[in-house]
């Protein structure tokens, strides 16, 4: 008996909020032709003119269109860019946060975090096993990006070996919004097993103000009297900021 090819002559759409009706085989319900035609032209303008044609919130359109196939989404993305300030944070923010918008559900909060995921690991591979002060500018963009929209302080620890490679980078520690234990005896005994030369401290302030405190400073000279002895160098010490950074040796703190 032959077999009907109908459907496998007819290509499928590229986007489920594109598809239509075909005996019955995709959805019935269709997306109205006033918000097909917008994702339409903004994919469109995306692709022609590159990121910077689109503001924020239809950036945050064309994310949220692969987790809401059939919706006019632009009253929800300028809600989450009002609760949470900008597109990095919204990408970024806490899952239990995120629930509590309206209208955000599991599919939206996955595809956020693979987002978040994905932008992490790119940053961190243009870093990764490379000269540390030639990919400095690199540094400092992966630095913000992994660590900017914490909302608790975060400590890491990034180890070089003798040509300022960087070789690993760690999370040695997670604390409160204002406050982060950090342990020198195991930060020590961490660059010895990775044979490491020197190390950058990095840890974020959520407040947004990278000025270090005074308790910043003293576990700085903790660290260094830890592991002067042991020949290895605390190259700088980073306080990531909402929007800036301060550099422990640049400011004399080091």
């Amino acid at each position: 008996m032959p077999q009907d090819s109908s459907f496998e002559e007819m290509p499928l759409p590229l986007f489920a909020d594109e598809a239509t009706e075909v005996d019955g085989f995709l959805p019935k319900a269709r997306l109205p032709s006033y918000i097909k035609d917008h994702r339409v032209r903004l994919r469109e303008r995306f692709m022609t003119s590159g990121a910077t044609s689109v503001p924020d919130y239809e950036l945050l359109e064309l994310i949220l269109f692969r987790s809401v196939p059939r919706k006019d989404v632009k009253p929800l993305a300028h809600r989450l860019l009002k609760t949470f300030g900008d597109i990095n944070r919204v990408i970024t923010a806490p899952t239990e946060r995120l629930a509590e918008v309206s209208e955000v559900g599991p599919a939206i909060i996955t595809d956020f975090k693979i987002l978040e995921a994905a932008a992490q690991r790119l940053a961190r591979a243009r870093v990764m096993q490379r000269q540390v002060l030639s990919s400095w500018d690199a540094l400092l963009d992966y630095c913000h990006t992994a660590m900017s929209h914490l909302e608790i302080e975060q400590f890491r620890v990034l180890y070089l070996d003798r040509k300022n490679v960087l070789i690993a980078d760690e999370e040695q520690a997670r604390g409160t919004v204002d406050h982060v234990p950090v342990y020198p005896r195991e930060i020590a005994k961490r660059a010895l097993e990775l044979n490491a030369s020197a190390i950058l401290l990095v840890h974020n302030h959520p407040s947004g103000d990278p000025t270090p405190s005074e308790s910043d400073i003293s576990m700085t000279q903790h660290i260094v009297a830890a592991l002067t002895p042991l020949g290895i160098t605390v190259h700088d010490h980073l306080i990531i900021g909402k929007s800036r950074e301060l550099s422990f040796s640049a400011e004399g703190y080091l």
